[in-house]
């Protein structure tokens, strides 16, 4: 067994979404419980099944204490940029999208998030999900959350 990368009242930063696996009272199974970048301080350092570090963290900004495993952590100093979107949210493009000159998606055009690209080159990328049965590669700044724009009817 490894000792504890984080002690008692370290503040930390999930990696990851957490969702209720069931053993949150409650909720929800699959309901989210914390969402990727919140910061949290080590409240208790435990083990489950005796190989893995299960550290017990409260996120102030979210009001719950939750189980993190220790590769959804890193240290709360270390650099963090903040995405807009997770997995599922409803999105609509917010300026054309071409591939190699020729428009495939029209402004307004509805989609939703399939996957988070974080390390990027360019920034935060995202898989959107288009009604036309297109998946793109699409950049932050070329999105918009669903009720804040126009969707496009026509399947573009």
């Amino acid at each position: 067994m490894t000792l504890p990368r984080f002690d008692y009242g370290e503040e930390v930063r999930l990696i990851r979404n957490v969702r209720n696996d069931g053993t949150y009272p409650g909720l929800e199974t699959g309901v989210q419980l914390v969402r990727r970048g919140e910061v949290g301080c080590v409240y208790d350092v435990g083990t489950y099944l005796q190989d893995q570090i299960i550290y017990r963290v409260h996120f102030l900004g979210v009001g719950r204490t939750v189980g993190c495993r220790e590769e959804e952590l890193i240290p709360a100093s270390s650099p963090w940029i903040p995405n807009r979107f997770e997995f599922r949210d409803d999105v609509v493009t917010a300026c054309d999208l071409a591939i190699r000159g020729e428009v495939v998606i029209v402004k307004g055009q509805a989609g939703s998030i399939e996957k988070v690209l974080r390390d990027q080159p360019q920034g935060i990328q995202y898989h959107v999900h288009f009604g036309n049965g297109r998946v793109l590669q699409v950049p932050e700044h070329s999105l918009i959350p669903a009720g804040e724009g126009e969707a496009t009817s026509d399947g573009q």
